[in-house]
């Protein structure tokens, strides 16, 4: 799920490596952008491929990633639908290729994701990056292919716009911390979840910190001058979004809230 800014947060991606395969969902919205990425990773002809974040139950969208068979393993950046719910059909069509996310309930046929952990892939380094934030499950993978590197970035950081906090399931100050660690992989492009790839997937990460402190002070702001629940302090921060996105702006705004130690109060029911 997405969040509030809509213009590219660093320079595009001018092409992807040639062992790099996007097939984007067909669904569009506002909280998906033009659709859920699903990332396709294979390091030569005959190897196994990496598949990243299936995508919803579409299938259509689901016997595209499947006619990339041979599918060693299904990656998973966290367990929102837009990501996860054509998991257990493309696993099917797969014949019971693992899925694997840091959430146990989003993985089948195979472990949970450890943080740091480095996954066999035929020709491929892959190593689970934890970035924690805009969920508590979410992760990144940092790819590795002769001697190119990618960041599969997810909801983390996204090709367009910034991503929502999801309160209480993210953490503001978890989610600071993530991308403190993604602003260390300068000049490695990012492949998100929603949007088009990017060249950079450090500068990213530093735009992403500078919004999201330039936030919290404009949140810091409304609270000093009386602003107490989420709604209150999304009619005073938010007037550039647009009114039918507020929820979700509510929900980052809860995340910042708590960052700030303001108490919840019965009409901020999160």
């Amino acid at each position: 799920m997405t969040g509030h800014i809509t213009a590219a947060v660093a320079a595009l991606a001018d092409e992807l490596p040639g062992w790099v395969t996007l097939l984007r969902a067909p669904n569009p919205g506002p909280m998906t952008l033009d659709g859920t990425n699903t990332w396709v990773l294979r390091a030569g002809p005959g190897a196994p491929a990496l598949v990243v974040d299936p995508g919803p139950a579409d299938d259509g969208h689901l016997a595209a990633i499947a006619a990339h068979a041979p599918v060693a393993t299904v990656l998973i950046t966290h367990g929102h639908p837009d990501h996860t719910e054509g998991s257990p059909r493309l696993r099917e069509l797969l014949g019971g290729a693992p899925v694997r996310a840091v959430d146990p309930a989003h993985s089948h046929g195979g472990p949970p994701l450890t943080a740091g952990e480095v996954l066999p892939a035929a020709g491929l380094t892959v190593r689970a990056l934890p970035t924690p934030g805009h969920t508590g499950d979410s992760v990144c993978f940092l790819v590795e292919h002769g001697d190119e590197r990618v960041v599969l970035t997810g909801d983390t950081i996204l090709g367009r716009g910034t991503t929502v906090v999801a309160h209480p399931d993210g953490q503001l100050g978890a989610y600071f911390d993530s991308l403190e660690l993604l602003s260390t992989y300068r000049g490695i492009p990012a492949l998100p979840g929603h949007g088009p790839a990017l060249a950079d997937c450090g500068a990213a990460a530093e735009f992403y910190l500078a919004h999201r402190r330039a936030r919290l002070d404009q949140v810091r702001q409304a609270v000093a001058e009386g602003a107490r629940t989420a709604p209150e302090v999304v009619a005073r921060v938010y007037t550039d979004v647009d009114r039918s996105l507020w929820w979700a702006a509510e929900w980052s705004v809860r995340a910042q809230l708590d960052y700030l130690g303001v108490p919840p109060e019965p009409a901020d029911r999160s």
